[in-house]
């Protein structure tokens, strides 16, 4: 699953590289601020960051496709009946910090509205990279490999910088456990990029 989501991005980005009149790459970096929804989750938001590299493909004045591979950090806790609902939970794991490091790949259309803002909203692909998990030190791991979301939101544009604000949900259940109500991540990103070529 892994690959062929990373495969099936990598072959979009090219295509549409081979017929756009403009091609730009550049890096940034900047907060997230994310909660896993769902049972037996805090449901208070929680600060991680990302961290990677962007290109823009122009297809005129107005339209550009932005793809981003980031190394991302989502940051969550457990709530107070964790060890309650989710099988294997070790007893002291409720009310407890997660962190999740994901692979990510959003590719967003973005609509230049003025010179200087562009509308985004698109898919985004998250490979699970490494779940620390303390909490669930001798049972099996409570996140399934993969995420796919939505994203949207607004980039304001200064020359070589971006700014960028957007808001992302989940649109798969990233639980492996058998509980009752599926488990999504949810937040905001807010990141700072430069143009380099």
């Amino acid at each position: 699953m892994k690959v062929k989501l990373l495969l099936a991005a990598a072959l979009f980005c090219a295509a549409t590289a081979t017929q756009a009149q403009g091609l730009h790459f550049g890096i940034k970096g900047g907060a997230n601020i994310t909660k896993v929804d769902g049972k037996a989750m805090s449901d208070e938001f929680n600060f991680g960051y990302h961290l990677g590299g962007f290109a823009e493909i122009g297809f005129g004045k107005k339209i550009f496709i932005q793809p981003e591979l980031l190394w991302s950090q989502y940051t969550g806790q457990t709530g107070s009946d964790f060890s309650d609902i989710v099988d294997g939970a070790l007893p002291g794991s409720n009310n407890q910090d997660i962190k999740l490091n994901y692979l990510q790949i959003p590719i967003t259309l973005n609509y230049r509205l003025l010179d200087w803002l562009s509308l985004q909203a698109g898919p985004q692909f998250s490979v699970l990279l490494d779940n620390e998990k303390s909490l669930l030190e001798n049972s099996k791991d409570a996140f399934s490999a993969g995420d796919f979301s939505i994203v949207g939101g607004a980039q304001i544009n200064f020359g070589a910088f971006r700014v960028t604000g957007r808001y992302f949900t989940s649109l798969n259940d990233i639980s492996s456990s058998e509980i009752e109500n599926a488990w999504k991540n949810k937040g905001f990103q807010i990141g700072v990029g430069f143009k380099i070529l």
